[in-house]
C-alpha cells in the first residue's frame, strides 16, 4: 500500500518547504515512510521506469557513488513507478547497495511533483519526470532538482551538495 498527500499538479518544492508525507515498499517489501526517515538527511531520486538505458545508467552512477554520498551521511533512496517484484530484479541485476522503492499508484510521485506531463519525439503524455531531492533532518528539502538528466547527474548532485556546505 502507497500513501502520499498531494500536491496540486504541476507543483514545484523549493528549498526550506517541508517534504511530503510518503510510504511505500521497497525493494524487499518493507515500508519506508518519511516517518520512520526524520532524523535522517537522504537522497530521494525518482526516475521512470526501471531496466531502461537512461534509468539503468542513473541507478548504476549511484550505486557506484553510494559511498560519496555515505561520507556526507546521505543514504539514498530511489523511486519508480515500477512494482517490488520488478525493483527486486533490477536491485538485484545492478548490483544496487541503496533501496529502491515502488510507487506504482504514483502517489508518492504527484506528491512531490515528479508525475506530470512529459514530451517526446513530439508526442504528449503523462509520466514521471526525472526528478532529485535533498530532504533534511526534519523532513524539509535542502534541495530540489527537476528534469534532470540521467547522464552525469550524480556527478553534478555531489558538487552541488559540496556547495551547499
Amino acid at each position: 500500500m502507497t500513501q502520499a498527500s498531494a500536491a496540486p499538479t504541476g507543483h514545484r518544492f523549493t528549498v526550506g518547504q517541508e517534504a511530503p508525507d510518503f510510504q511505500l515498499p521497497d525493494h524487499q517489501g518493507n515500508t519506508v515512510s518519511k516517518q520512520s526517515l526524520l532524523g535522517t538527511r537522504y537522497v530521494l531520486y525518482f526516475y521512470p521506469a526501471a531496466n531502461t538505458p537512461a534509468c539503468n545508467q542513473q541507478a548504476c552512477d549511484f550505486r557506484d557513488h553510494v559511498e560519496d554520498f555515505g561520507t556526507q551521511g546521505l543514504p539514498v533512496y530511489g523511486v519508480s513507478p515500477d512494482s517490488v517484484e520488478t525493483l527486486s530484479k533490477f536491485a538485484a541485476k545492478h548490483e544496487l547497495n541503496f533501496t529502491v522503492l515502488a510507487d506504482p499508484e504514483h502517489e508518492a510521485s504527484v506528491a512531490f511533483g515528479t508525475w506530470g506531463e512529459k514530451k517526446n519525439y513530439g508526442r504528449t503524455y503523462e509520466g514521471l519526470i526525472r526528478s532529485t531531492f535533498v530532504i533534511n533532518e526534519q523532513g524539509a528539502f535542502d534541495l530540489a532538482q527537476y528534469n534532470v538528466r540521467a547522464k552525469g547527474h550524480v556527478e553534478k548532485l555531489l558538487r552541488d551538495l559540496q556547495n551547499l556546505g
